[in-house]
């Protein structure tokens, strides 16, 4: 009887033991915290807080088909067809603050597909830093974009402004009154090629990229105020060793209509340098335009809530015109239909060349685009 105890106890106390040990392995687990993400006001809609940081984020941009038809106003050139160019654009817009002040990276790709295939793939359209006043990277020449650009026209740049897409670094300084100024170091970009006029075939080109040490230099200064805005730029071409400029001047006559007007000057449009045995010109890498100076023009006039109508007309040294009017249709919120029609008269050396390759020397075309921000 006293062994059968015995047994019946430890068993009992063995029960008491595992069960106890078995109710300290249970551990609740405590939740993790969620980040949820936070809205960022300090620079404006559409930016949030990345999760854990206290850098702003913001996320943008659009989706874009363009329809064209009739002549190519750039180059004369009779379509057999329509042009038709799908785009996608994304932005990202990233910010903190730091005791030099804003501290800004900024990136813009774009996604070209055009009649039936791919155009350019993957187009890295901008990547820069930004803080206190420098910048640094790629985007468009401060020779085009400190002026504005053009008008609110799709095919603006018959006679164009300006270069694009450059590595870069500038300072800008913002004072008061409106006022700001800027100095800029650039790469360069693209190229200005000729076509032998008795066979047609291109036969060179002058690359606008620096081939030393020497970066071309750009310069501007900025006046804005509630009537409008006055804007100068200069820039050095270091490696042609020439200059060029352009003055602009945009005026608010109401809160529907407004106006601008630009010239701009380059000195000895017409240098010429030989290439492979070819007399090519070599072109400022500044001003694009052909001859001494070139003007621009262009009103932009709110007929409704919805549709503003834009106006723009060009004219270079050398003799060609060129004029577009479209108006910009906002159906619903985000989402834009714009049809426009432009006229080119080519005059001078664009003519020849037009002529070269078979174009009209009097070019009509159209186009259509729609387009959805986000």
């Amino acid at each position: 009887m006293n062994i059968k105890s015995l047994l019946l106890g430890s068993a009992a106390a063995l029960v008491a033991v595992t069960g106890a040990r078995a109710a300290d392995a249970v551990v609740v687990a405590e939740p993790e915290p969620v980040e949820y993400v936070r809205v960022c006001d300090a620079y404006g809609a559409g930016f949030f807080y990345i999760p854990g940081t206290e850098t702003c984020l913001k996320i943008d941009g659009y989706v874009r088909s363009d329809i064209q038809g009739g002549d190519d106003v750039y180059s004369g050139a009779e379509r057999d067809s329509y042009d038709w160019r799908a785009r996608a654009l994304l932005r990202f817009d990233a910010r903190s603050e730091t005791e030099l002040g804003t501290l800004r990276s900024f990136a813009e790709l774009r996604y070209n597909f055009k009649n039936g295939a791919d155009a350019d793939k993957v187009d890295l359209n901008q990547a820069t830093i930004e803080l206190g006043g420098f910048q640094v990277g790629a985007a468009d020449s401060q020779f085009t974009s400190w002026t504005g650009y053009l008008g609110d026209i799709i095919n603006d740049d018959v006679i164009g402004e300006g270069r694009y897409v450059t590595n870069q670094i500038s300072y800008t300084f913002s004072g008061g009154n409106g006022f700001s100024a800027l100095i800029g170091l650039e790469q360069g970009s693209g190229s200005t090629g000729t076509i032998d006029l008795n066979s047609g075939d291109d036969i060179g080109s002058v690359s606008h990229v620096i081939d030393d040490y020497a970066p071309h230099v750009v310069a501007g200064g900025k006046v804005e105020q509630g009537w409008g805005s006055v804007s100068a730029v200069v820039g050095y071409d270091t490696v042609v060793e020439e200059f060029a400029g352009k003055l602009r001047a945009d005026v608010k006559f109401s809160d529907s209509i407004s106006a601008w007007v630009m010239g701009g000057y380059q000195s000895d449009w017409d240098k010429t340098e030989i290439v492979e045995e070819e007399e090519l010109f070599v072109g400022n890498y500044f001003a694009p335009w052909f001859g001494d100076w070139a003007v621009w023009g262009g009103v932009a006039i709110k007929a409704t809530e919805q549709a503003t109508v834009n106006a723009q007309l060009a004219y270079e040294d050398d003799g060609t015109f060129a004029a577009a009017l479209n108006v910009g249709y906002e159906l619903v919120p985000g989402f834009k239909i714009t049809p426009e029609i432009n006229y080119t008269k080519f005059d001078g050396q664009r003519a020849e060349s037009v002529e070269a390759v078979g174009g009209k020397d009097s070019a009509f075309g159209g186009i259509v685009r729609f387009q959805r921000n986000f």
